[in-house]
């Protein structure tokens, strides 16, 4: 790579506060679009850390630069400019980091933003202040982001939830204790061998058992507090697919210091996302003993709590709830929070705490969740 390349690189990078080293002389007129897209979102930041730019240090007022863009213009740069990662990456960046509530306040400019894992989170955040219109529209955002979520995610959860065969296990449907010798011999009428007196059976029939199957409950359990805005995602994505599933009954409970039950939409995870409230405190101990009062069939029910396991309400409570299910022989989970690479991030002495009450604690992305689900309910 030539100086020059890597003089304009490190100019893209740091943006007009390197005019006076790096002028953009030299720039293409690709690389001065760049620039000053980057320059919109990020010199914001210099600023608010009390650095002023260069003209305006010297108190220079007039320029020649193009007309100032717009929250939509900006967003069309991005397109124009970089790959969809990219624009992803700095339109998040905008909206988390630097402060551009701007871009969450006009249909219009939502209309423009890039869907994406996020978006959502930001939008979800920001929903609570949202007029109707922009509610309306988050909504829009959120179903086609859940539906990408889904779309990538159902046929990992539904290979996990169905099993895998076991080639050393044979059938026993065809046993001799399932024989139908009436249908047997009814179907072979026609091969009667009348010089030996028998019949040729070439079609054997079986009676078809039925299996009983008893109801599952599972109860997903959903700390709902800032800190757990990616697992909530998922969460919700997760117990819209467990509702198809037949003979399972799915019960989610959202909670922080406040507990909601949101069973009757579990179904939609587009409503489950809009309906819940992100921050305040964590109250767990509360949250799992609401839970207990769902359970009818404790030996038929998963119980599974998805936090991050800091707990801010009464520590011996929670801990108390969690030895009365397993004694009850509830079958207990603990889904430590995942950031969103799937690194584990959770209160790790507590985890432990949970598990010798006899719960078991993991950090599982969906797909795993789905699999030990699939074992269990089997």
């Amino acid at each position: 790579m030539s100086d020059l390349v890597l003089l304009r690189r490190w100019r893209l990078a740091l943006g007009r506060y390197a005019e006076r080293s790096l002028p953009a002389d030299g720039m293409s007129d690709a690389e001065r679009r760049a620039d000053r897209a980057l320059d919109y979102l990020y010199a914001r930041e210099m600023e608010r850390r009390g650095l002023r730019r260069r003209e305006e240090a010297m108190g220079r007022t007039g320029s020649l630069d193009a007309t100032q863009l717009t929250p939509l213009g900006w967003l069309g740069e991005l397109r124009d400019l970089f790959p969809q990662s990219v624009c992803e990456t700095v339109q998040a960046h905008a909206i988390d980091n630097l402060g551009m509530r701007e871009l969450l306040s006009d249909p219009a400019v939502l209309d423009a933003l890039e869907p994406s894992k996020d978006l959502l989170k930001s939008l979800i955040a920001f929903k609570g202040a949202a007029n109707p219109a922009m509610r309306e529209k988050i909504r829009e955002v959120t179903r086609k982001v859940v539906e990408d979520i889904v779309r990538r995610l159902r046929p990992r959860v539904d290979a996990a939830l169905a099993g895998r065969p076991n080639r050393f296990r044979r059938s026993q449907l065809k046993s001799i204790q399932n024989f139908d010798w009436r249908a047997t011999i009814r179907d072979n009428l026609r091969n009667w061998d009348a010089e030996r007196g028998v019949i040729v059976a070439d079609r054997l029939r079986f009676h078809g058992r039925s299996r009983r199957r008893l109801p599952w409950t599972i109860i997903l359990c959903v700390d709902q507090s800032g800190s757990m805005l990616a697992s909530t995602i998922y969460a919700a994505v997760m117990a819209s697919i467990l509702t198809t599933l037949p003979a399972v009954e799915v019960r989610l409970i959202v909670f922080d210091t406040s507990i909601v039950d949101l069973s009757s939409e579990a179904h939609d995870p587009v409503e489950v996302l809009m309906s819940v409230q992100l921050g305040g405190g964590t109250n767990i101990a509360a949250a799992m003993e609401y839970c207990e009062t769902l359970i009818t069939q404790p030996t038929r029910t998963v119980f599974a709590l998805v936090s991050d396991f800091e707990e801010g309400g009464s520590v011996p409570h929670m801990l108390a709830a969690t030895r009365r299910m397993a004694s009850a022989r509830v079958t207990l989970l603990g889904l430590g929070a995942l950031s969103d690479d799937a690194a584990p991030v959770y209160d790790r002495r507590m985890a432990e705490r949970l598990a010798a009450c006899g719960m078991h604690v993991a950090a599982l992305t969906p797909d795993r969740f789905a699999e030990w689900i699939g074992d269990v309910i089997a």
